[in-house]
């Protein structure tokens, strides 16, 4: 793995905290009532967390099974991730 490859992986999972801090932030400001909430929201953010590890581990296992490099099996697993939570961040701040 290069420095590089390193630098981009930190960066990737410093994306995810963020944007996944954002999500959180929005939806405790929707249960709260301080921003307005779609109807079933709550079940909704329960209901996805299942599907979205089971991708993120199918991905990461298919990449490992490949004979990938740590970083790419890294990047595979958290890819399901990052698209999930940007979906959520976008239709949250709508």
């Amino acid at each position: 793995m290069t420095p590089f490859a390193l630098f981009a992986l930190q960066s990737q999972i410093a994306a995810l905290a963020v944007e996944t801090q954002i999500v959180m932030s929005l939806r405790l400001l929707g249960m709260a009532g301080a921003l307005p909430a779609r109807p079933g929201e709550n079940n909704r953010m329960v209901a996805e967390k299942g599907p979205a590890m089971v991708k993120a581990f199918a991905a990461g296992t298919q990449a490992m099974m490949l004979g990938k490099r740590p970083d790419q099996i890294m990047d595979a697993s958290l890819a399901p991730l990052a698209r999930k939570v940007r979906q959520n961040r976008k239709r949250l701040m709508k």
